[in-house]
């Protein structure tokens, strides 16, 4: 099906600043799009379709929901439909996400709930109440107002009503009631586990029993969500742990190969080249230990 992709460009200020909010009220036919950015969809009045693809999802007020960048999407069957897009670069932004990757609810709406759409149907879409939009709204309205009057420290304030943005949606996920939420919660569960401990031994028979899941689709599920194996993505938390290490330590290459979670240095070494393209040696002689 043929389909308009939105340009960058066209969509952010000319300072390039990675974040927007553009208001639809109501939404008008737009025809069928991607966008060179994501954004996350809040639905504040009436009543319309999602259609991504081939698939077609009811939506009403409350709904909140991310779309990645490549994936197309329109509006149909209109009823008074109002929502607000914050779109926002999230290579550019580079955010120092701190404790917000151990909130289960940050894992399902903002990687799980996107990637295993067609699966659920959409029912694992964020379902806001009455209250919990108002107090969303609120801190929209703010992130307009800095957006709007571009003041000084404009960035800065705009990043971190952003930020807010982004914290209450994943703790208002992490309290939804229904079954196809729920499911998801479990394996972001498993992720939280996986961002908290990742310095400790971790199994799969661990992770598959927070996710309350067999192994084997505990593994095909969080493949297909992450892009990777479990496995994998431990070893990855492990090194990038490692590499700020390298970064901003004195610590030997053994001693924080222990410290991240590996057992054996010579190991860590190979991995570490594999992810790098160097040893953490020559990482470490590329980027100076910070004072």
């Amino acid at each position: 099906m043929q389909h308009s992709t939105l340009k960058r460009k066209d969509w952010f200020h000319l300072d390039g600043f990675p974040i927007a909010v553009e208001r639809r009220e109501p939404q008008e036919p737009f025809g069928l799009h991607a966008h060179e950015f994501a954004e996350i969809g809040i639905i504040t009045s009436g009543q319309g379709v999602h259609v991504t693809g081939k698939e077609t999802y009811p939506l009403n007020a409350g709904d909140a929901f991310v779309i990645g960048g490549s994936r197309p999407h329109d509006y149909h069957s209109m009823k008074n439909l109002c929502l607000v897009n914050i779109l926002f670069q999230p290579d550019k932004l580079n955010l120092r996400t701190y404790d917000l990757r151990t909130v289960a609810g940050y894992h399902a709406l903002f990687t799980l709930e996107p990637a295993w759409r067609r699966r659920h149907q959409f029912n694992g879409r964020l379902r806001l109440t009455p209250p919990e939009l108002r107090v969303l709204m609120a801190l929209v309205e703010t992130l307009e107002a800095e957006l709007r009057t571009r003041g000084s420290g404009f960035k800065f304030m705009a990043t971190a009503s952003f930020m807010q943005i982004v914290g209450y949606l994943s703790r208002c996920y992490a309290q939804a009631k229904n079954s196809d939420a729920r499911a998801l919660l479990r394996i972001g569960a498993a992720i939280s586990h996986l961002e908290t401990n990742f310095q400790e031994p971790i199994n799969l028979d661990q992770l598959a029993q927070i996710a309350r899941m067999s192994n084997r689709n505990f593994v095909r599920s969080f493949q297909a969500a992450m892009g990777n194996s479990p496995i994998a993505y431990l070893i990855q938390l492990r090194l990038n742990r490692a590499a700020s290490l390298l970064r901003r330590t004195e610590l030997n290459v053994t001693e924080i190969a222990f410290q991240v979670g590996f057992s054996d240095s010579n190991y860590f070494t190979r991995q570490f080249r594999k992810l790098l393209g160097m040893t953490p040696g020559q990482y470490r002689q590329q980027n100076p230990t910070l004072s």
